[in-house]
């Protein structure tokens, strides 16, 4: 098993057959995909699971974080989002956050993120805002 960068042709197709199986390719591209860091996590010679990472500032913004339906519950979603962690737990990197689908609150949670703010709906779906405070800063909180 590796997470490796990848390149977005291919976040692009699993962020599609997860996500949004019923729209088209445009769908699913993201402001910023040209710039993000993308990383997928590969085993077995398979690609199993994505995450886009958007840089601004010391804030890092996860975005379209999926995994194959096949490959669910399997831990792949589990592992890649503790190595984005890890990453950047020694550096000058401030919070992550992203928008998580109410309905994977508390998936993210278990990862030490916490709601910020109120609910909102996008594309029919309800959304929050989730943020982890980087660990390397805590003695200035």
């Amino acid at each position: 098993m590796q997470i490796q960068e990848i390149p977005i042709q291919q976040v692009l197709v699993i962020r599609q057959e997860v996500m949004w199986p019923d729209k088209d390719l445009d769908f699913v591209k993201v402001p910023g995909d040209d710039v993000a860091v993308h990383l997928g996590l590969i085993d077995d010679g398979q690609l199993k699971s994505v995450i886009s990472l958007f840089q601004e500032n010391q804030s890092i913004q996860f975005r379209k974080f999926a995994t194959l339906e096949s490959e669910q519950g399997n831990g792949y979603g589990t592992i890649l989002l503790k190595h984005v962690f890890e990453q950047y737990s020694q550096s000058d990197i401030h919070q992550i956050w992203c928008h998580a689908r109410v309905s994977k609150a508390k998936f993210y949670e278990k990862f030490g993120m916490k709601k910020v703010g109120e609910t909102f709906l996008k594309n029919g779906i309800e959304y929050v805002k989730m943020e982890r405070r980087m660990s390397h800063l805590s003695s200035e909180s």
